[in-house]
């Protein structure tokens, strides 16, 4: 008998939708998420290993410090480090909302969030995207202590949440705002500490994500809560208590990155990059400002012709199809950055 696995995969080949890694090394770079292009500065790293999670060996003095000035730079009462986004989702989710709570979720948010939700022992139900009216809808239905998760910006779209009218019925309706600012920090907000910051509505979240690996162009996410919340998931959070955690010189260097993300400039050439795109090319679905421009097309094949052509010109971007995105909503997905040059933007938009 045949594996299940491999008539999955053969279905997919057919629909024309396998996933498969690609490289452009010399490629010009619009599809990477290292918007102020931070990543690709040269610079040293010390090379080591994690001696063992932070619970036993892999804690030091250094690495609480680091801690307490994230917290202090994101204007957070306390800091957690995770070795990613993805763990710090799957622990915030599978470890906060308890037995008898209720987590209703963006349909658009991350798979990180996603699985995280699914080993929480709450009831969890998903809204439409960006919908208050929906969302207000489960609230009105919800049991037990309320948490409502969303992405300042959505990776697959580009697009913002309304994050103030999120937070407003959050408070009416007594529920947690929880924010994942993977794609927004670095970007937006006084010194990049992101939209929640440039909207004035930190204080009405119960807590942020921020990554590391996008805008800062280092590794590893930070999850900005309560000292209370903070404690908790060092005692329940299962993807901080059972890995090894990061050299002590990546927690370092994450505070160096921070610290030159404060550069406005770099943030203002970013905006003035996205306004050219979009002068050429705008997107229906992204926002006006946001570094990730989403450009969809109705057949799957034109999506990945589109995609290969600009490839083999030498440009570096990513054609998204199901199931990363809903059946008949491919799209070509352009991220924008501070490193782009005026002349290789309308070169992207000449061959597009």
């Amino acid at each position: 008998m045949e594996p299940k696995y491999i008539r999955l995969l053969q279905e997919r080949i057919a629909k024309g939708s396998e996933r498969s890694l690609l490289s452009f090394d010399t490629a010009i770079d619009f599809w990477s998420n290292d918007y102020l292009g931070l990543g690709k500065q040269l610079q040293q790293v010390e090379l080591s290993s994690g001696s063992g999670s932070r619970l036993i060996s892999g804690n030091s003095k250094t690495i609480e410090n680091v801690e307490s000035f994230l917290a202090t730079h994101f204007k957070a009462e306390a800091a957690l480090v995770f070795n990613s986004g993805y763990d710090a989702n799957l622990g915030l989710f599978s470890a906060v909302p308890q037995k008898g709570d209720t987590i209703i979720y963006d349909e658009l948010v991350h798979a990180s969030v996603r699985d995280g939700i699914r080993l929480s022992f709450a009831k969890a139900f998903s809204f439409n995207h960006n919908d208050l009216s929906d969302l207000e809808a489960r609230l009105n239905r919800a049991e037990g202590t309320v948490f409502v998760a969303i992405e300042s910006i959505y990776s697959m779209d580009g697009d913002i949440a309304p994050l103030n009218a999120i937070a407003d019925l959050c408070e009416r309706y007594d529920a947690l705002l929880i924010v994942d600012e993977a794609h927004a920090g670095g970007v937006f907000g006084e010194n990049g500490i992101g939209l929640c910051d440039e909207m004035e509505m930190i204080p009405k979240v119960f807590a942020r994500l921020v990554t590391f690996g996008k805008g800062f162009g280092a590794h590893g996410a930070v999850v900005l809560v309560s000292k209370t919340v903070r404690s908790f998931l060092i005692n329940f959070a299962r993807s901080f208590i059972y890995t090894t955690a990061m050299p002590e010189a990546m927690y370092t260097h994450i505070q160096g990155q921070v610290l030159k993300a404060q550069e406005n400039k770099l943030r203002e050439q970013l905006q003035a990059h996205i306004r050219y795109f979009r002068s050429f090319k705008p997107s229906p679905i992204s926002a006006e400002n946001s570094p990730i421009q989403m450009l969809d097309y109705e057949e799957l094949e034109t999506c990945k012709a589109v995609a290969e052509r600009l490839q083999a010109a030498g440009f570096a971007v990513k054609a998204i199809l199901p199931p990363t995105v809903p059946a008949g909503q491919q799209r070509l997905r352009i991220c924008l950055h501070a490193f782009n040059s005026k002349a290789e933007i309308e070169e992207l938009c000449r061959l597009l």
